[in-house]
């Protein structure tokens, strides 16, 4: 799960990764981002594949992550948005969404092009900063 956290708060997820691709980079990466202490959307137009099966390790390395990290995750992730373009394969979507919220701990929400992911991501973004003071 490479992140491009060039555009942060915006952070571009990749689910395409090689045979020798190096999981604590992605674990860093994602820390970076949280230690920031700012909120956040997670985007990604390469949703995992049906097949995409990790090992028992990496499940449990993902599962020990996940719950150290809880309430950032909780407070400042707003939303992991995935791009795709197929109707049906977004409703498929859906029902992996509950358990996926409940994993970790923000909502995943379907968008059926990079310009609506992009306007959901400032909706959420601009709803977490409030009404600006002056």
């Amino acid at each position: 799960m490479p992140l491009d956290s060039t555009n942060f708060p915006l952070v571009w997820m990749s689910y395409d990764r090689g045979p020798d691709h190096d999981h604590n980079k992605d674990f860093d990466a994602f820390e970076a981002n949280l230690k920031r202490g700012v909120p956040f959307v997670i985007l990604t137009d390469s949703a995992p594949a049906e097949d995409d099966e990790h090992s028992q390790e990496e499940k449990k390395r993902t599962s020990l992550w996940m719950k150290k990290h809880k309430a950032e995750l909780r407070t400042l992730v707003l939303a992991m948005i995935v791009i795709e373009p197929s109707a049906a394969r977004r409703l498929a979507f859906k029902p992996f969404g509950v358990a996926f919220a409940k994993f970790w701990g923000h909502p995943l929400k379907l968008a059926a092009s990079r310009e609506e992911a992009l306007e959901i991501a400032g909706k959420l973004l601009s709803e977490r900063a409030g009404p600006a003071t002056a």
